[in-house]
């Protein structure tokens, strides 16, 4: 993204020196992890920063993204930094013989090379990457939105004591959120981008979870890229909230049912790549050997972003920006770490 597209605020107010914002960064994770793990019924476990080329476990994400690949000394195989840790949970499900309705969320620390570098958008990646194990039954819509309130419970309930203690700071996540397709979002504006169209959901309903996404809409088009051997594309969808701050939509969660032998054929198909197929995971899910699975994303910079008011993810996070944009950033006021 070239500097002259990056959204900045034009009466930037820095709520929060830097130190106060380490402070404050620091209890916005520890509140959310809590708050997560008990609605979620969830316990930490830990998690590789790399996995083998071969494995097939790495996030595909939109298909198009190189992963940051290396080789170690003594093992043969080359090795991938992870984009994110979705068909790995699975196999860790299974691995430590996890209950039906219970589950493991882990701090993701990834690197996404190729990601546009913005206010909302940088390489160094980190999130809350969670996964639960469920029943056939609860393969449905509205075990879906029962998952997506509890999440949204426990964002409010961790911006609520933020609040008290940094009693500058405003509310800007809400828990009453409203569930749309991308089909029907399509239908309600057809002569808008995609993007548009979830500015203008957003703007309206403050929080919204937008599902069904990585299938063909009637137009011809996809909303948004998913890779095919993850999310069900009929269980699927984004937390987005409006935030004013920026007078734009920030996404805090990708997440979704976990596809299965069937969908998983399905979506390859229709993805152009059954040869993924042949990959041990995928092997084993067209076997049944793998758990039934939900699981997501919840991304720590941006909900601390958002919680702490700030205008830029690289005032919660250390990464790398150009010249260019450090310097358009200090002159809005805004200091990166």
């Amino acid at each position: 993204m070239a500097v002259k597209d990056l959204r900045l605020p034009k009466h930037y107010e820095n709520k929060l020196d830097l130190v106060t914002t380490e402070i404050a960064i620091k209890y916005v994770k520890d509140l959310f992890e809590k708050r997560l793990a008990n609605h979620l019924n969830l316990m930490r476990v830990s998690a590789p920063l790399y996995v083998a080329q071969d494995s097939g476990l790495n996030d595909n994400l939109n298909g198009v993204e190189r992963p940051v690949d290396f080789t170690i000394r003594e093992l043969p195989q080359s090795m991938e930094i992870v984009h994110s840790l979705a068909k790995w949970k699975r196999m860790a499900l299974k691995r430590y013989h996890i209950d039906v309705n219970k589950g493991i969320y882990t701090d993701m620390n990834a690197l996404r090379r190729d990601e546009a570098l913005d206010h909302l958008h940088s390489v160094y990646v980190d999130q809350w990457d969670w996964e639960k194990i469920i029943s056939r039954k609860d393969r449905n819509e509205e075990y879906l939105k029962h998952t997506v309130r509890l999440i949204m419970k426990s964002l409010v309930e961790t911006q609520s004591e933020i609040i008290k203690v940094f009693e500058n700071l405003e509310p800007f996540i809400f828990e009453d959120i409203t569930f749309i397709t991308t089909q029907e979002l399509e239908d309600a504006y057809p002569d808008l981008t995609p993007k548009q169209r979830e500015y203008m959901i957003a703007k309206a309903h403050k929080s919204v979870f937008l599902m069904k996404i990585g299938d063909r809409l009637k137009s011809g088009q996809v909303h948004d890229g998913r890779a095919p051997d993850y999310d069900d594309w009929q269980y699927n969808g984004d937390i987005l909230i409006y935030y004013p701050v920026l007078d734009c939509v920030v996404e805090l969660s990708s997440m979704g049912i976990r596809v299965d032998a069937e969908s998983l054929h399905e979506q390859c198909v229709k993805a152009g790549c059954e040869e993924r197929e042949a990959y041990p995971f995928h092997q084993m899910l067209l076997k049944d050997e793998l758990p039934l699975t939900m699981g997501g994303g919840i991304g720590q910079s941006r909900i601390c972003m958002v919680l702490l008011n700030k205008a830029h993810i690289g005032e919660v996070q250390v990464s790398a920006w150009s010249d260019e944009m450090i310097r358009a950033c200090e002159e809005a006021g805004i200091r990166l770490l």
